[in-house]
């Protein structure tokens, strides 16, 4: 039979299925190693397709009579090339494929000679991106491409070229996510820049199929899946404009992870990529360039580096929580953990190498911070395989660890271990969604943490804010640049509460949140150096004309006033 070819991506060739002799051994099936590395286990099982080899540009193809058009068609989509199918008993197939794929693991698990892939996951898909030295005439140019011939196969295909430069401009524009979003008669380009989402462009609807196709091909997730939601991840690298040189396309070979997330709607495909730039790698930055004031930096980092005890970070999703943890870990990692002289700016990476064993379980992984003279191991959630927080955290303590960073404490479980673990000597890092640091001790009680145990553990709580900067270059005023908003980046916004004595005993009579926070202001009265509020230390920013008022209210004062406390 014939296969019908799917109108938004190329036809790989012709697809005529025969029957093969019915006394071939398929034990002595060898199949390409393009097969096996394009094409993930589970969808080859699923549908009961194999390679039988590849010959003058034609890959063979073992099939069953339940083998459907569309998965034999997406192989070849996935291959780049022609295939011939051709129909065996089922299973004999499914016990091919597992023979195959078992071989092509046992010879990698040889060459690397540790028995497992490094990072101990599977092969992450490595994709080159071209990029341009003007983005916006090449985007106008690949989506009438796109619209006119969506089954061009000279050079890159015009859906892929789009794809490519959608990406490239986001990198280019500093965007942390990229939503292609399909709507009635439309799909939506939208970037998130400095915390907002904005709609950068519309496509025409028709080309929505094919970018999420190509999407999913840079992901490895299955193409014919179009009603379940599917998860996957790539490795790009930023190439540069045909013919020019690499200067003029803003960083060649820079390589960036994306974690790609596809949700079915009623239009069609919804896709999100979280962009990780290692050029923008958190760890790689100073404590002032977070925006952490001097004298809140000192008062941190004489808690972090302690040998025990818990300290939190808390704020609302996407408030620079993990960023300042990890700026937090590549410190104590380059300085061992001890403290600085008095007046001295702390400064994230450049050592050389820990004396401490420094750990994390996170969920997911945003940034790897091993690298020159930064000695962390980092451990994802996966709880396919029953590893949550706190199991994590469990096998965590068995590996002799000096430093703990945990993504999150999100129940009664996590929290238990992570004051077990600083009692018995470990420090312990991790982050909680509460909108102030007060509110974050009695977050650890409602999530069963005896309020003594709270006071033997804690030792301190940054709470933080992101705040938009006003753009300098057009002095607020609103630019192309800026995309007319008037900010470009963002600062961070701190309120540091450290236990000390009397906070304690309010703890201990289980007092709220609002005494907790009004006891920690009252201590700077006496000289103490005692807390300045998130409020206060956006107001600070007001006044030397880094952000707006509006913008302090919208970040901190609308939460603040959500949750019930009066500063």
């Amino acid at each position: 039979m014939t296969l019908p070819a799917p109108e938004t991506v190329p036809t790989p060739g012709a697809t005529a299925i025969a029957e093969a002799p019915p006394a071939r051994d398929l034990r002595a099936v060898n199949p390409s190693p393009e097969f096996l590395r394009l094409i993930d286990h589970n969808y080859a099982r699923r549908h009961l397709v194999l390679s039988a080899g590849a010959s003058d540009g034609v890959e063979r193809l073992l099939v069953a009579e339940t083998t459907g058009p569309l998965a034999v068609f997406n192989v070849g989509v996935r291959l780049g090339q022609p295939v011939e199918p051709e129909i065996h008993p089922g299973e004999l197939i499914a016990s091919a494929i597992d023979r195959a794929y078992a071989a092509r693991a046992h010879n990698r698990s040889d060459t690397s000679g540790n028995g497992s892939a490094p990072g101990d996951g599977p092969e992450v898909p490595k994709v080159t991106i071209e990029g341009s030295s003007d983005v916006e005439r090449d985007l106008e140019a690949a989506v009438r491409d796109a619209e006119s011939d969506l089954l061009s196969t000279q050079g890159k295909a015009p859906t892929v070229r789009l794809v490519d430069l959608v990406l490239f401009e986001a990198l280019q524009r500093g965007a942390s996510d990229v939503h292609i979003q399909p709507v009635r008669d439309l799909t939506l380009i939208r970037y998130r820049l400095d915390g907002s989402l904005h709609t950068v462009r519309e496509l025409p609807g028709a080309l929505a199929a094919g970018v999420t196709t190509r999407i999913k091909v840079m992901a490895r997730l299955d193409v014919a899946e179009q009603r379940s939601p599917q998860d996957g991840r790539a490795t790009v690298t930023i190439g540069t404009a045909p013919g020019s040189a690499s200067s003029s396309s803003g960083g060649g070979g820079r390589r960036i992870d994306l974690r790609v997330s596809t949700l079915p709607s009623t239009y069609g495909q919804r896709v999100v990529l979280r962009l990780l730039d290692p050029a923008r790698s958190p760890h790689l930055l100073n404590f002032a360039a977070l925006g952490m004031p001097s004298e809140v930096e000192q008062k941190f980092l004489a808690q972090v580096s302690k040998t025990s005890g818990i300290v939190l970070s808390t704020g609302p999703t996407g408030s620079g929580k993990t960023t300042t943890l990890y700026a937090t870990l590549a410190w104590i990692s380059a300085t061992n953990g001890g403290e600085l002289p008095q007046g001295r700016r702390a400064r994230s990476g450049g050592g050389h190498g820990s004396e401490l064993n420094i750990m994390t379980v996170e969920d997911p992984v945003e940034y790897d911070l091993s690298g020159p003279g930064l000695s962390v191991s980092q451990t994802q959630v996966d709880l396919k395989k029953g590893l949550t927080f706190a199991a994590g955290l469990r096998h965590i303590l068995r590996q002799d660890p000096d430093v703990i960073m945990v993504g999150e404490i999100r129940d009664e479980e996590t929290a238990r271990v992570a004051v077990q673990s600083s009692l018995t000597g470990h420090l312990v890092l991790s982050t909680l969604h509460t909108n102030d640091a007060a509110s974050a001790v009695a977050r650890l009680v409602d999530l069963g943490v005896d309020p003594f145990l709270v006071n033997s553990s804690l030792s301190a709580v940054l709470a933080q804010r992101l705040v938009r900067k006003i753009h300098s270059a057009c002095s607020g005023r609103g630019c192309s640049e800026c995309l007319d908003t008037g900010f470009r980046g963002r600062l961070g916004v701190f309120e540091l509460l450290v236990l000390d004595v009397a906070m304690k005993a309010l703890i201990a009579r289980r007092c709220s949140a609002p005494e907790l926070k009004a006891q920690a202001q009252r201590a700077s009265t006496g000289g103490g150096g005692g807390m300045v509020t998130l409020r206060e230390a956006g107001s600070s920013l007001v006044r030397a004309g880094i952000t707006t008022e509006a913008e302090v209210t919208r970040v901190i004062e609308a939460l603040e006033a959500t949750d019930g406390v009066v500063t």
